[in-house]
């Protein structure tokens, strides 16, 4: 058996001769390493041209710049929020030639000569968009982070329901679906709001409708 003396300088041994291997692997000439590098290539870019909140924007991007960035980053229109970055919460909608979309889940290279409104091209603090003006008298909101993108949605709902598109709720696909509350909360079940102002929402909207759902 191994008195204390014994097992201290085994001890201290195997201590040293890890350092030595560890100096032993890392001492690598630094011409060596930086030879076997290859210098960093530029990202790919490329140009698009949209019309954003009725103004022609050209850009050149990073090929994997998503619309939402391009929007926040680069044209500086930051009422668009980034959430969740994952598709998830709604907070970056906006509306793209009349349909709203994650604008944090596509690329602006896609969106080539089409029609982007953001919450800034709906109204403005002088003159608001209906939506928004409901919002504000029904108290749509109490963080407001959320906001930007739950108007944008709401403006596109009432579009798609007066065009007669149908959601899954929609009892008979037959028939023109109408304003209610159930057919509202689903097609707004992609905007989270986690003040939760869900009620506030719903009339905010049926206001606009000019509906009692």
């Amino acid at each position: 058996m191994q008195t204390p003396e014994e097992f201290e300088l085994s001890r201290r041994g195997v201590l040293v001769g890890g350092a030595a291997s560890v100096a032993t692997v890392t001492l690598v000439p630094i011409g060596t390493a930086t030879a076997a590098t290859p210098p960093a290539k530029s990202p790919p870019t490329a140009k698009v041209a949209f019309e954003v909140n009725g103004t022609k924007r050209e850009l050149e991007l990073d090929t994997r710049t998503s619309l939402l960035d391009a929007l926040r980053e680069h044209l500086h229109l930051t009422g668009t929020k980034k959430g969740c970055d994952h598709g998830q919460c709604g907070a970056c909608t906006v509306i793209v030639d009349g349909r709203r979309i994650n604008s944090c889940l596509t690329l602006a290279v896609m969106h080539e000569g089409e029609k982007i409104t953001t919450i800034e091209g709906l109204g403005t603090p002088d003159k608001m968009h209906a939506m928004q003006d409901a919002f504000v008298t029904h108290d749509g909101y109490q963080c407001g982070y959320c906001t930007p993108g739950q108007i944008c949605s709401a403006v596109a709902v009432l579009d798609e329901i007066r065009a007669g598109v149908p959601s899954h709720v929609t009892a008979d696909l037959a028939a023109a679906p109408t304003v209610t509350k159930v057919e509202l909360r689903e097609r707004m079940s992609g905007n989270i709001c986690r003040c939760g102002a869900y009620s506030n929402i719903i009339d905010a909207i049926t206001d606009v409708a000019g509906v009692k759902a």
